[in-house]
């Protein structure tokens, strides 16, 4: 599903040219929670749109006001909570002080997931290719977001996302994940030193490779996911479908920028909330 979330224009920090877009999963129906692209923001040059990437060189005050309007299209007065990613499965909870917005970006939490029981906030986490992961059990009333590249996939970051819930209650039989957009199988081509990484692993992972050409392959990233979703007991994960990389209308992809020889590139946002 695709809202074209309009924004509050009675203040100027949350004034944009375009609505945000919002793109949400059928099951999280009815939970505050979207995975945004680029449409909606004020940055301006090769990181133009809904830019919130703090290590894109973009200026810090435009991103904090782009990051102010992606939370208000998904739960307007929540206080948003991200973490400083470095492609790891490790996984923080956010109790009842948390970290601000305000913090310097590598001050806070060194994760690639976050989870929480706390009313009145939003989770974040940031992509351009990898494939962000968001989590709820709502009878529970606990959420998480996950920060899944190839590393962190491989090591687990949704494993330990979802034993991280449960350490507040959740139960994995009732948690609802979907995985938002990211660099699809036929637009990520990795060598053959990449799938044997996979292949070591879990020889069984030779399916989320398909022929390319002279060694090398097609990953499907979203694919291996959905089923390391399934394999930790997730019933029915849900993935968008939707390729970073072909789309640039829409999304941000690092792998899109580099091929062109941009200089910067910016990064999207997925986010969920637990309403005050």
């Amino acid at each position: 599903m695709v809202d074209r979330v309009g924004t509050d224009r009675a203040g100027t920090d949350l004034a944009a040219a375009d609505p945000v877009e919002v793109n949400r999963a059928l099951v999280l129906d009815g939970l505050p929670h979207g995975f945004l692209g680029r449409r909606g923001g004020v940055s301006t040059g090769e990181v133009a749109g809904l830019n919130v990437g703090h290590g894109s060189g973009d200026d810090p005050d435009i991103v904090q006001r782009n990051r102010q309007l992606a939370a208000h299209a998904v739960l307007p007065g929540a206080r948003l909570a991200t973490v400083y990613q470095v492609h790891s499965p490790d996984c923080v909870t956010l109790g009842v002080e948390p970290w601000s917005e305000d913090t310097a970006a590598d001050e806070r939490p060194k994760a690639d997931a976050i989870v929480t029981d706390r009313p009145g906030m939003v989770l974040g986490v940031l992509t351009a290719d990898c494939a962000p992961v968001l989590f709820a059990d709502r009878q529970a009333g606990v959420i998480g977001a996950a920060h899944a590249g190839w590393r962190g996939a491989l090591a687990g970051v949704t494993d330990t996302t979802i034993a991280a819930m449960e350490a507040l209650g959740a139960k994995r039989e009732n948690i609802a994940a979907a995985v938002g957009p990211c660099i699809a199988q036929g637009s990520y081509e990795v060598d053959a030193a990449f799938r044997d990484r996979f292949l070591t692993d879990d020889f069984p992972n030779a399916r989320f490779f398909a022929p390319g050409r002279a060694d090398h392959f097609q990953f499907d990233l979203e694919g291996y996911v959905l089923c390391r979703l399934r394999a930790a007991g997730i019933a029915h994960p849900e993935g968008l479908r939707l390729d970073t990389y072909a789309d640039a209308e829409r999304f941000y992809s690092f792998r899109r920028a580099t091929h062109r020889g941009e200089l910067a590139y910016g990064r999207q946002i997925s986010l969920i909330g637990l309403p005050a």
